[in-house]
């Protein structure tokens, strides 16, 4: 009964319960978060995101196009971020989740500006992945540069 309850009220537990994550899976949950934050699907931030999916993890394109559709699912169920920033911190360096939150900047400022529900889920992402603020601010910076 007990674990009953517990599945009840904790839906990260399924995340990894029936899918092994990597890398890539758990980037891409955190990328579309940003694009669908401001509820809008803008096809540039999409652009971006398969862009930087390929270039930071060497995805090809069939393995690209299944990491997107599960990536959408589990946002569709709305599982959150904790499970896939988990993850990332035990599995990347300091300097690779680095990238990942500069990744995060590139796909939000694909578009005119920032909205502020996708700054709201890059500072979130950002957070659980352990970086500070200073470093947050770095890849917001370094990500307006490329």
């Amino acid at each position: 009964m007990l674990s009953s309850l517990r599945k009840l009220f904790s839906r990260e537990d399924e995340v990894t319960d029936d899918v092994v994550l990597d890398p890539a899976l758990a980037a891409a949950a955190l990328m579309f978060e940003v694009v669908w934050a401001d509820h809008e699907i803008s096809q540039s931030e999409l652009a971006t995101a398969k862009v930087l999916l390929k270039e930071m993890f060497a995805v090809e394109e069939k393995a690209l196009r299944s990491i997107i559709a599960d990536a959408e699912e589990r946002l569709r169920e709305s599982v959150g971020v904790h499970a896939y920033t988990s993850f990332l911190n035990e599995s990347m360096s300091e300097e690779e989740k680095f990238s990942v939150v500069t990744a995060l900047w590139q796909i939000a400022l694909a578009e005119d500006g920032i909205d502020v529900m996708e700054e709201h889920s890059i500072r979130k992402a950002s957070d659980l992945l352990y970086l500070s603020h200073s470093r947050f601010i770095e890849a917001k910076l370094k990500a307006k540069a490329l």
